[in-house]
């Protein structure tokens, strides 16, 4: 896309999410695609964790960038841009089930299972059959991960898979500390049977390269034209 590659030209793709929101404000619109590029990732896992169908997370995407910028001026900048953008991305996400009645009460785990402080071990794949290997381990750990409720996969994606600290996690979610570490280790409990044996890769869920483009260039075209606002 023409106007990433001259944000990254000028130097401007080295800005703080707060001095892009801030300039996005003052009608430079374009600035805002350098605000989805950066978070795609996060934004795609977390709507994920409630989402299976991919045309649906996408919409869900598409949807939470459209409010956000909505909504921009509303954004704290004493806040992490992401925790805001994740949160909206959330109530979407819930939005959809909601309209398709799939939303159902999951009662709390009673046991107290061992802590896995190394639930998935990192190794790394050099040659074309191992590479091959690594897909099929993906797909085994993302099928493993769908298969937990959804409260306690949404704390394991943000947690074990993007790496977001607790701190944020808690803001994202509404919820206290204490109750995101209980559900990151019965959710780590559920996982330790499929994935003991398993690598830790972080690219599961991955959403990038043409389906980066897409989501952002739609969300581009949505926006209110700059110079008519």
């Amino acid at each position: 896309m023409e106007a990433i590659k001259q944000i990254r030209a000028s130097g401007e793709a080295a800005l703080t999410d707060e001095a892009i929101v801030s300039r996005v404000l003052a009608r430079e619109t374009s600035l805002y695609e350098l605000l989805m590029r950066r978070h795609n990732q996060k934004l795609y896992r977390a709507i994920r964790s409630y989402l299976k169908e991919e045309q649906e997370v996408e919409d869900a995407m598409q949807d939470t960038y459209l409010k956000a910028f909505e909504k921009l001026h509303q954004f704290r900048c004493d806040a992490q841009f992401s925790t805001w953008l994740i949160r909206i991305g959330i109530n979407t996400a819930l939005a959809k089930l909601r309209e398709r009645k799939r939303i159902f009460p999951f009662s709390l785990l009673v046991d107290q299972p061992e802590d896995i402080s190394n639930l998935i071990t990192q190794i790394n794949f050099m040659n074309p059959e191992h590479i091959a290997i690594q897909q099929e381990v993906k797909q085994l750990l993302e099928k493993a991960i769908d298969s937990i409720p959804e409260k306690y996969r949404i704390i394991y994606t943000l947690r074990e898979v993007e790496g977001m600290p607790l701190s944020e996690i808690t803001e994202c979610l509404d919820l206290s500390e204490s109750n995101v570490k209980v559900r990151l280790h019965r959710a780590k409990a559920m996982l330790k049977e499929s994935l003991f044996k398993l690598s830790e890769n972080c690219n599961v869920f991955e959403f990038g390269n043409k389906r980066c483009d897409g989501i952002v260039e739609r969300v581009m075209k949505a926006l209110p034209d700059s110079k008519k606002r």
